[in-house]
């Protein structure tokens, strides 16, 4: 067993995910500010330690539907190289400190990592097989980090913006699932139980409908900000070019799709400048 083998299983590339904690200091105008920005570290580390070990109990719970994936049937729980028993001392000792740092922090951050660590284990062991329950557990992950980033840093999450980021992570795990039945084809339902159950045509529907109403609600979220309203063009384009990834069999993979898509990653990049130029000048 390698040390290679244990970070592959706590998957660090996907830890990207939690910078949706920093997201309403950041568009509040607050997150510059060093002092309210060292105030995010511990709750960074706490759930990326807790997502960690979620993605651990998941690959345990995977490790025979892996086996009929041609990719993932070389990780390391599923090809055997990690023993189960080393799997599961690695994931509750991510677990420990991920709750002791939250408790730490606050009760209601604490309530909402404990929802998020019990969502992810319901998934893992249940809910990933039953059509549309899986892709609303998925994007409940994003809501509760978002959640989270205000309460640790006291800013108020408005309607709009909690709705395009339900709406978004919906999206992108929609495209996530379409991405792994084009990619598997006949030996989908094998790997995954719900890509078997979802009906034909009805992943392409959630995708675009998602996707129109993220390109709906960041509008009016944006559109009292004034040059604000600017960035939906790179919305737009975001939204299409994750589309046009998903439908040309490129993978849906959301963070794959960020770091590897040369177009995916030039644009968030000109969105963040672009809303920090905004917001800060």
């Amino acid at each position: 067993m390698k040390v290679s083998d244990l970070t592959k299983i706590i998957r660090p590339a996907q830890w990207l995910k939690n910078l949706m904690l920093f997201f309403p200091p950041f568009l509040g105008g607050y997150l510059f500010d060093p002092e309210l920005l060292l105030r995010g570290v511990a709750p960074f580390v706490a759930f990326c330690l807790a997502a960690s070990s979620a993605y651990v109990l998941n690959d345990l719970c995977d490790r025979e539907n892996d086996s009929h994936h041609p990719k993932k049937k070389l990780r390391p729980i599923a090809s055997g190289r990690v023993p189960v028993v080393v799997a599961a001392v690695l994931c509750l000792s991510l677990l420990v400190p991920a709750l002791w740092i939250a408790f730490g922090i606050s009760a209601r951050f604490a309530v909402l990592l404990v929802a998020y660590l019990a969502i992810s284990g319901l998934y893992s062991l249940k809910l990933k097989d039953i059509p549309v329950v899986d892709l609303f557990c998925i994007s409940s992950g994003f809501l509760l980090r978002l959640q989270a980033g205000g309460e640790v840093f006291g800013v108020v999450i408005s309607d709009w913006l909690f709705l395009s980021v339900f709406l978004l992570s919906l999206f992108l795990s929609t495209g996530k699932r379409l991405g792994e039945s084009s990619s598997l084809g006949s030996m989908a339902g094998s790997h995954r139980r719900s890509l078997k159950l979802y009906p034909a045509g009805f992943l392409d529907g959630i995708l675009v409908l998602s996707g129109a109403a993220v390109l709906v609600t960041y509008t009016m979220y944006v559109i009292t900000r004034h040059a604000l309203v600017y960035t939906v063009i790179l919305c737009c384009f975001g939204l299409l070019r994750f589309i046009f990834r998903v439908k040309s069999g490129m993978g849906g993979d959301p963070t794959e799709s960020l770091l590897k898509d040369r177009q995916l990653l030039a644009v968030s990049v000109a969105w963040a400048l672009m809303v920090s130029w905004i917001v800060y000048r």
